[in-house]
Order: structure tokens, then C-alpha cells, then sequence
């Protein structure tokens, strides 16, 4: 028996703390007046997209005591925003990066079980967590979780938020007939949770939202944090974009699914993508060379070699060679707290490999940068880009992809208009919404007591 086509999900990333915004170009926006997210929003839907991503950094980037040069340097409020954007869009999901460490699952849970009631049943959570005291600084704690607890805590977050959703499950509207007031069963939003983490009680105000909970993203790469989505979440914003790192995430993703009871199809894979076109596929590759420079300045070259060398580079020539020094051992003191450092595990054996191949290619500081930073995931024509994606989710590298645009806000206009049709075309995309909720566009289940909608927009 062949293998059923699957269906492709697609949603659109607006950036947060960023170094993906090509901002010479004359055509980049505002990442911060509301007719940009408005913009963004309304081209996804447009196009049909399940859902709108909205990241969110709690501490704007800085080394050295100085703000990253290409970075974002401010960014409203997600609920504020989210919030917002109900108003302008019908169908669009719409998904907010909401921090576990520095927040609490009451507050939490009634913000976004009054998004879904706002949204009629639209939104969702990306849940991540924090281990850093550079973020800390700003919050009360003036602090941070070890490591080895900020998991604990986000399951025990999760679960907890999970119980407040779940407390009014069940419970029926009943009229009072004298005086017109409608009530429910006392009973409704009582809850209590005795934890580690958490030791609350009382009663939960937001009534029983469209889709029950709201749809719970994971974006952790770590063991832990592959498990966690393997036991708690509906889907999973990954790295992986390459086929075959994309096939191997796959495949060890919804291998754990079976020890929580979960079928394969309740977790979906769909990891962050860039792209650029082209009318043909060799224009698209000019294009991409030109916006991988213009998102690689030379201060970005000299933070992110930092990011390796442990050592302030401040007074190194961007365009000349890489430092003779080794980088120090240690304590990583110059980029703290900056996630990307844990990807450099061997730093002296990362400068040995480096200095090879900028020996090798001829290549300044920058240069290296540009060619071991990230490339763009999808490049070509609208032709080309179609198949990739189809083929890539066909494979099991994915169950879909959420698109980030070098431009905001019209950096998504392109794909809509001449990427879409071809998938369309090719019977793997929606031609149109087939549910309100983002459960529906999920095809995930909707929790006990949650009303799904499936009629057509």
C-alpha cells in the first residue's frame, strides 16, 4: 500500500531579537507600529496559513555592554499584540513565545484563556524556558533557575496552567429567573495544586475557552526538552530544516511519543525555515548571497566569532584574518548567557577547523561568518521552492514549516502569492480554511468540554 500524501502546515514568523532582518533594504518596516503585525498577519491569512509566530526576547541582546548592531531593539507586548491582531484576522491561528521561568501559571493561564475567547478559539503557547542570570537581571529573583530545573519547572508550569484550563470542565450555564443573572455550578474554577514548583489555590475567573487549552508549542533541542514536547505538547518549533538532520529529528521526536500513550499524529514537527526567490533558481542564489552579506555586518562578525573565542574582539579588522589567539577556556564571560554559545562545545577545536578554512578560501572574519552562519533552507524559484518544501515533508523531515522573511512586514507577500497556488496546486495545501479554531487547521484533537468549529470560512 503506498503511503498517504500528507497535507503541509505553514505558518509565518514574524522575528523577534533577530539578525535575519535585512534592514538597508528600503522596503524594511517597523518591527514595532501594529500596521506591520497587522500586515504580516493579514498576508498569512491570506494565504491560509495555520498560524502566526510571534517570538519574544525578555533582555535586549548586548556584548560588551553595547546593543547587537542588526538586532531588534524593541518589541511590544505578546498578549498586547496578539490581542490586537483578533481583531484584524478570522481565521489565522495565533501563537505567542511566553517564558515559564519568570512567569506564573495563573497569570499565564488567564491571558491566554482570554486570547482564545477573543480569538474564538485561535491561540496557542510557546513554551520556553530561561536558564541564564543575564536574563534574570531583569525580574524580581534577579536571577535564574540551574539548568537542571528549568524543565521541572516548565512541566510543573505546564501542568498546572493545564488544571486551571480544566477546572471549569463540564460545568453548565444556569439562569437565575428573578433577577437575569446567569450562573454556574459552584463548583466551576475551583482548583488546587501542591507542587515543587507551584502551591496554589482558589478559583480560576475565565470560563471554559473555544478550544478548551490553547495549542502548546516546545521549542527546546535539548534531551529534555525533546522529552517535554514528547509528553506535553502539540507541536514542536525546531532548527532542523535540512533534510536529513530534519528526517533524523523526525524520526526521534515521534519515537518517544508511545511511552506517554500518544499517537505519532499528536505531535507535529515544523521547524523555523528562511527562503528567497527568484524568477529563476540561479537569480534566487544571487539574491541569497546578497541578503546573507546585508544580515552580517562587521560588528556582527567580530560578536559572533566572540561567541567562540571567549575574548573581546572589539579592536580586530572584520575584513582582515582571524585572531592568532586560541580562545579562552572556561566560563564564557564575554557573551553570557547568549543561547548560541552552547552550540560551540570544543571552542579550540571550532578555531582549528575555522582557521583551515578561512586559510583554504581566502576568507576575512566576515567572510567566515557569512559562509558557517545559516544559509537560507528554501532557494529558487517559486517552481523549485514548491517541490522542496512538498518533498521534505513527504520524506518525514517535517510536517510543515514556519516561514521567516528576511523583510518585514512584506517579506511574506512573495511565497503568498507565487509559492502557495503551486502547492495548492499540487494537492498539499488548503484551498481554504476548512475550520475556525487552530486546533482545526492542526487536525488536533480538541480537549473534553472544547467546541471545535469545522464549517468553512
Amino acid at each position: 500500500m503506498s503511503k498517504p500524501v500528507k497535507q503541509i502546515h505553514l505558518a509565518a514568523h514574524f522575528p523577534g531579537v533577530n539578525n535575519t532582518t535585512v534592514w538597508s533594504d528600503p522596503r524594511a518596516g517597523s518591527h514595532i507600529e501594529f500596521s506591520s503585525f497587522a500586515h504580516f498577519a493579514r498576508t498569512a491569512e491570506r494565504a491560509k496559513f495555520d498560524f502566526l509566530f510571534l517570538a519574544e526576547g525578555l533582555r535586549l541582546r548586548e556584548q560588551g555592554g553595547k546593543i547587537y548592531d542588526l538586532d531588534v531593539v524593541g518589541r511590544p507586548d505578546t498578549f498586547t499584540v496578539l490581542a490586537a491582531l483578533a481583531a484584524v484576522t478570522d481565521r489565522l491561528g495565533l501563537t505567542g513565545t511566553i517564558n515559564s521561568t519568570f512567569n506564573e501559571p495563573y497569570e499565564v493561564a488567564r491571558q491566554f484563556a482570554s486570547l482564545d475567547h477573543l480569538s474564538d478559539g485561535r491561540a496557542a503557547w510557546n513554551v520556553v524556558t530561561s536558564w541564564d542570570a543575564f536574563t534574570g537581571e531583569n525580574f524580581r529573583r534577579g536571577g535564574f533557575l540551574p539548568r537542571e530545573e528549568r524543565y521541572s519547572r516548565a512541566k510543573e508550569f505546564l501542568t498546572t496552567a493545564h488544571e486551571l484550563f480544566d477546572s471549569w470542565q463540564g460545568d453548565e450555564i444556569v439562569a437565575d429567573r428573578e433577577t437575569g443573572v446567569f450562573l454556574r455550578d459552584a463548583k466551576a474554577g475551583a482548583f488546587v495544586h501542591e507542587g515543587h514548583h507551584f502551591d496554589i489555590h482558589g478559583r480560576f475567573n475565565v470560563p471554559r475557552s473555544p478550544q478548551g487549552r490553547p495549542v502548546v508549542f516546545q521549542a527546546g533541542d535539548s534531551d529534555e526538552g525533546r522529552e517535554f514536547a514528547a509528553s506535553s505538547a502539540d507541536a514542536i518549533f525546531s532548527r532542523y530544516a535540512a533534510l536529513d538532520t530534519g528526517r533524523a529529528f523526525y524520526t526521534d521526536v515521534k519515537s518517544r511519543l508511545a511511552r506517554y500513550g500518544r499517537r505519532p499524529d499528536q505531535l507535529l514537527i515544523l521547524p523555523a525555515a528562511t527562503f528567497v526567490l527568484g524568477d529563476t533558481d540561479a537569480e534566487a542564489e544571487e539574491i541569497a548571497r546578497e541578503v546573507r552579506r546585508q544580515q552580517v555586518s562587521g560588528a556582527t562578525a567580530l560578536r559572533q566569532l566572540e561567541w567562540v573565542w571567549n575574548r573581546d574582539l572589539s579592536g580586530y579588522d572584520p575584513d582582515g584574518p582571524l585572531p592568532e589567539v586560541d580562545p579562552l577556556p572556561g566560563e564564557h564571560t564575554v557573551a553570557r548567557g547568549r543561547a548560541q554559545v552552547r552550540m560551540y562545545r570544543d571552542p579550540l577545536a571550532t578555531a582549528r577547523e575555522w582557521r583551515e578554512l578561512a586559510a583554504a578560501n581566502g576568507w576575512s572574519i566576515r567572510d567566515l561568518v557569512i559562509h558557517t552562519g545559516n544559509r537560507q533552507n528554501f532557494v529558487g524559484s517559486p517552481d523549485t521552492v514548491a517541490r522542496t518544501i512538498d518533498a521534505y515533508v513527504q520524506a518525514d523531515a517535517a510536517d510543515g514549516f514556519i516561514l521567516v522573511p528576511h523583510l518585514t512586514p512584506g517579506g511574506l507577500d512573495e511565497f503568498a502569492d507565487r509559492v502557495v497556488p503551486l502547492l495548492q496546486e499540487r494537492g498539499v495545501f488548503r484551498a481554504d480554511y476548512e475550520g475556525s479554531t487552530l486546533r482545526d487547521h492542526l487536525g488536533l484533537d480538541h480537549p473534553d468540554g472544547a467546541r471545535g468549529k469545522r464549517a468553512a470560512s
